[in-house]
């Protein structure tokens, strides 16, 4: 463990001008997924606060919502737990037209699960051996299958804790499970090892996100998922506002037969 090499960290307005440009090409490539009804899944996975909610943040800023959609499940139900385990995430991969970003994924099997004791050793094993298979059927079936671990150290990891912690905002992102890492930092490492020992395929690899740094973390991950997207420019139809016609004669009701909220912005500059 320890402090990773310290770069200079990138001016907020060279990030800020190449996280639009970035941004823009991910429109583009969501309209190519759309007319051509591709399927597209991409995996976020990593640590507790590595970056990963931020990124996706970035990633769907300016995508349709209904094109781009974000699968972050909740803990399963007892039905869920009687169910082959990949069954309900099954249930979000995306259809012609769409992509999902899986805000944690299948992976818990093989991390927090794992770490915590939430799975016995031989639904553990289970997994390696049947996650490889299942993703090579969706490649197969025509997914496009993204993977991402976003890698932060210990102590930055440990800052963005402390961050959490005393700002009443963002305390909410704080769960015992998170500071509990902390202290199982070296067993989550040899989960994560494992883990990729036995799910870094040829057919869906494992893309490591240095994440100590944001600005660079999300910068270099929206551009590498675009490096591996065989997009291009989709033209959309020339749109041109129509003429408002003159008015027929309507009438609007009086406003008080309606409930408006109150005006609170207006009380601000009192």
């Amino acid at each position: 463990m320890g402090d990773r090499d310290k770069k200079k960290r990138l001016p907020r307005a060279v990030y800020e001008q190449e996280l639009f440009r970035l941004q823009a090409e991910l429109v583009k490539m969501q309209e190519w997924v759309r007319a051509e009804g591709a399927r597209v899944v991409v995996i976020f996975e990593g640590r507790d606060a590595a970056g990963k909610g931020s990124t996706i943040k970035r990633v769907t800023q300016y995508l349709n919502p209904r094109i781009a959609r974000i699968a972050a499940l909740p803990t399963p139900t007892e039905r869920q737990r009687t169910q082959w385990y990949f069954q309900r995430y099954i249930e979000h991969l995306p259809a012609a037209g769409e992509i999902v970003l899986f805000d944690r994924s299948w992976y818990n099997r093989a991390g927090v699960e794992r770490v915590m004791g939430f799975c016995t050793p031989d639904e553990y094993r289970r997994f390696l051996q049947q996650c490889p298979i299942f993703e090579r059927l969706l490649v197969e079936d025509g997914i496009l299958l993204r993977k991402y671990w976003f890698s932060v150290s210990d102590s930055e990891q440990q800052s963005r804790f402390e961050s959490r912690l005393n700002d009443p905002m963002r305390q909410w992102k704080l769960s015992p499970m998170d500071l509990e890492s902390i202290t199982r930092w070296e067993d989550y490492s040899r989960a994560k090892d494992e883990m990729l020992v036995h799910t870094d395929i040829p057919e869906s690899r494992w893309y490591v996100v240095e994440s100590d740094d944001k600005r660079t973390a999300r910068l270099n991950m929206i551009s590498h998922l675009l490096s591996t997207v065989p997009y291009h420019e989709v033209k959309r139809p020339l749109l041109k506002l129509p003429h408002r016609p003159a008015s027929s004669g309507y009438v609007r009701p009086p406003r008080a037969q309606q409930t408006y909220v109150p005006d609170h912005a207006a009380s601000l500059g009192e």
